[in-house]
């Protein structure tokens, strides 16, 4: 990848970058990029899309109510308490 477009992906992101990490970075993106153009020639005619690399099922558990935390307990790191609820500070006038 050429200086310029280090710079361009900099700017982008928003880095500055000294003159030794333009030169690591740019030979880390050309090995990204060159990998990007080698999994793009791949031939994938007839291969079915995929999210997961692997199959993923459902493995959500039952929803099953439970007790609860005991009020001083869950309240117990409240900045501000008024009774048995949290204090908030005001954010609309």
């Amino acid at each position: 990848m050429a200086g310029f477009d280090i710079d361009r992906v900099a700017y982008l992101a928003r880095l500055a970058l000294t003159d030794e990490e333009r030169k690591a970075f740019g030979a880390q993106l050309e090995t990204i990029v060159a990998y990007v153009d080698r999994i793009a020639g791949l031939d994938v005619e007839g291969l079915p899309a995929t999210v997961h690399g692997h199959d993923v099922n459902n493995i959500f558990r039952e929803d099953v109510p439970t007790e609860g935390l005991p009020t001083e307990v869950a309240l117990a790191n409240a900045p501000a308490r008024v009774g048995d609820e949290i204090r908030m500070p005001r954010v609309v006038e």
